[in-house]
């Protein structure tokens, strides 16, 4: 498939005007966002240079060149008949609630069972923007987190979505359950996140650089060594909430990444209570909420779904021990 190619002459009424922007006026079906993007990555070009900046100030005579890159196919992963938990369906968009335990994508040579796989199989109108391995996958889910999440069926509502995403307009609310409990109910932990330099597959909290990250927080229900609390997103870094718990002091029961699996097995003081969390085999973390504005009708809309089985035993466990 070859690469979409849009030329414009620019007119003396549109001298003066910011290169993004003007993009924005003249194509249709792409965010201003998508469209910064591929200024930056060289898929743009102002008298046949490229452009370097969004922000270049358009002149009388100036020709643009705008280059789309097409999709990349989704012939290399396979389709899979996986009974899915669809929330809602339309023909822009599908909200589903992820079980624990599945990854959202192949990844690290894992190319079966995964929700990619399962999509393939429902539907064939996946936007490709995530290419070969993602089509449609807007945002993920770590594997041991269940919960909701919104797949694209259309490269225009992936981009749209996308933009949502980055401008943290999209509301997204998690239930975990976690070692201790904070001392206040309510909090907001505002800590930089930057990937460790000891361990590249986990992530670490940062005075300076990295990204910033701010989770909001409130305990629900207080155990005497646990908690089950909710937690509101303002930003979506890798693994954020898991990361910004530890950094807290109440890493995640279970997480045997930011420690909540060896924690939550030391604090228990029952055997009983010991042998449940021997069993629990993910961290308990749920996407319990997700919101957001429908890219092709304006309608906002939210989904939500119950703590999962294996977490609400997990929250009986606390009060029966």
């Amino acid at each position: 498939m070859k690469n979409e190619t849009q030329i414009y002459d620019i007119q003396e009424d549109q001298r003066g005007t910011r290169l993004d922007r003007f993009l924005l006026n003249a194509t249709e079906g792409v965010s201003r966002t998508y469209l910064q993007g591929l200024i930056r990555d060289g898929d743009v070009t102002v008298n046949s240079k490229v452009a370097k900046q969004p922000s270049y100030v358009l002149r009388d005579g100036d020709r643009v060149c705008l280059r789309i890159p097409p999709p990349r196919p989704l012939d290399t992963v396979q389709p899979e008949r996986i009974s899915l938990d669809i929330l809602h369906e339309d023909r822009h968009l599908i909200v589903l609630n992820k079980p624990a335990g599945m990854l959202v994508h192949p990844a690290n040579r894992v190319n079966v069972g995964t929700l990619v796989n399962a999509l393939l199989a429902h539907c064939t109108d996946l936007s490709g923007i995530g290419g070969v391995e993602r089509p449609g996958i807007v945002h993920r889910l770590d594997k041991g987190t269940s919960g909701v999440l919104v797949v694209a069926k259309t490269d225009v509502v992936h981009r749209e979505l996308s933009v949502q995403f980055e401008r943290h307009s999209i509301t997204r609310r998690y239930i975990a359950v976690v070692c201790g409990a904070p001392t206040d109910t309510l909090g907001t932990i505002d800590a930089r996140i930057a990937r460790s330099r000891r361990d590249r597959r986990r992530m670490t909290t940062v005075e300076t650089g990295g990204r910033h990250a701010v989770t909001h927080y409130e305990v629900l229900e207080r155990y005497p060594q646990f908690a089950r609390v909710q937690l509101t997103l303002e930003t979506g870094r890798l693994h954020q909430i898991r990361v910004h718990l530890q950094h807290i002091g109440h890493p995640v029961v279970g997480d045997a990444v930011y420690g909540g699996e060896q924690r939550a097995l030391n604090d228990a003081d029952t055997p009983a209570l010991k042998q449940v969390l021997s069993q629990f085999r993910r961290q308990a973390l749920h996407a319990r909420l997700l919101g957001f504005e429908h890219p092709e009708t304006g309608e906002q809309l939210t989904f939500s779904a119950e703590m999962p089985k294996d977490m609400q035993q997990l929250v009986d466990a606390f009060q029966i021990f």
